[in-house]
């Protein structure tokens, strides 16, 4: 698939194993060139280091919790892209005290923390990429099954992607006159370093493959595919949309 021209930003890279990362590297050989936001200094020399392995890239520093962080990333992709093409937003996080234990007993903080970052980030970053967006773009984001379904220990993950659900149908609809297409991703269960965090994880994983009709967990790679699909002209109908790839899990009733 060819997105020669095409220029853009992905959201949430943090280490090779991440979703984020897959993603950057396959919209990088097929041609487009990628930006890499990373959150802070701690993450800089390893997201420094993965980005040689890419064409041309562009390396951005953003707290997506910061308004100011997200008006600058965007100032900086101004004046070194013009305008864009599409961004990734992989970019999920709860303190992992939440991430255990009851949801009854989720603290105020923590919810507005999950949410925040999970689900509200997405807004911003949409206000500030459709300015760029000449005509037409693409947003993906990632969401997971748990939003509709219960999965213990997944807790308040599970409220944050239904809002990022809902956000993206929202976000779809008030930018679909403009071109921008805004669509989510909705993983299986895939062994990242964030993933770890999740109380009964590994469990979680087996009961997919079990249960999935293709008897299988996915892989990052069945990922990037997606979003390459997405990023791409060959998806130009597609808007408002939550895609599952999870080898059939989600048909299942039982």
């Amino acid at each position: 698939m060819d997105l020669k021209g095409k220029k853009g930003i992905v959201f949430g890279v943090a280490n090779d194993r991440s979703i984020a990362w897959a993603i950057a590297k396959k919209l990088d050989e097929n041609g487009a060139r990628v930006g890499l936001a990373y959150q802070n200094e701690r993450l800089k020399s390893r997201v420094e280091k993965l980005s040689t392995q890419l064409h041309d890239p562009l390396l951005i520093p953003c707290d997506a919790s910061n308004d100011a962080d997200l008006e600058q990333a965007f100032l900086t992709l101004k004046d070194e892209f013009g305008d864009i093409s599409f961004v990734v937003h992989s970019i999920a996080f709860a303190d992992k005290e939440e991430l255990s234990g009851r949801f009854t007993d989720t603290t105020r903080e923590g919810f507005k923390t999950a949410l925040d970052i999970s689900a509200f980030t997405l807004i911003p970053i949409t206000k500030w990429a459709t300015e760029l967006m000449d005509g037409s773009g693409s947003i993906v984001t990632m969401t997971f099954d748990a939003s509709h379904n219960v999965y213990p220990g997944y807790n308040v993950m599970g409220t944050a992607k239904a809002a990022l659900e809902h956000s993206v149908r929202q976000l779809a609809y008030e930018h679909g006159p403009e071109g921008v297409r805004v669509n989510a991703i909705s993983a299986g269960p895939l062994d990242t370093l964030a993933a770890r965090g999740i109380s009964g994880f590994l469990d979680m994983k087996r009961i997919h493959a079990d249960r999935a009709p293709m008897n299988r967990n996915i892989s990052a790679e069945e990922v990037a595919n997606t979003a390459l699909f997405l990023v791409s002209g060959m998806s130009s109908g597609i808007t408002g949309a939550i895609i599952p790839v999870d080898a059939g899990f989600h048909i299942m009733a039982v």
